[in-house]
């Protein structure tokens, strides 16, 4: 069993940045891909970011590309996500989620955390 607590997101002027952090528990957090997603109003749940437990490699959706950053430190059981040269269409809820595998699928994300919301002023 594994609990995410997601940090308060906030509000940021275009071309800001934010960094979100996803605490959890549970002594298994190091055998798990971490992934953030994010859910805008009239929009599906998206994939924004996600690194992997076993090699920590990334893996980025290509809206993000090149402005977030998302890492984790398992010594602290707790994954972050950089966000930086913010845009107007970033704005969301931000969720962190815990996978057994490397996946963009929401479907396959076992536990997930209680969503911060982002909001990024033009």
């Amino acid at each position: 069993q594994v609990q995410l607590v997601t940090s308060v997101g906030g509000l940021v002027q275009a071309g800001g940045s934010l960094r979100l952090s996803c605490a959890a528990s549970g002594r298994t957090f190091s055998t798990y891909t971490m992934g953030w997603f994010r859910h805008a109003p009239g929009k599906e749940r998206e994939f924004t970011a996600a690194v992997s437990w076993s090699d920590g490699g990334t893996y980025y959706a290509d809206s993000v590309k090149g402005r977030f950053n998302i890492s984790r430190d398992n010594a602290k059981n707790t994954v972050y996500l950089r966000m930086n040269n913010l845009k107007p269409e970033d704005t969301a809820v931000y969720y962190c989620a815990a996978a057994r595998t490397m996946t963009v699928r929401p479907p396959e994300y076992d536990y997930w955390g209680q969503g911060t919301q982002v909001t990024v002023s033009s």
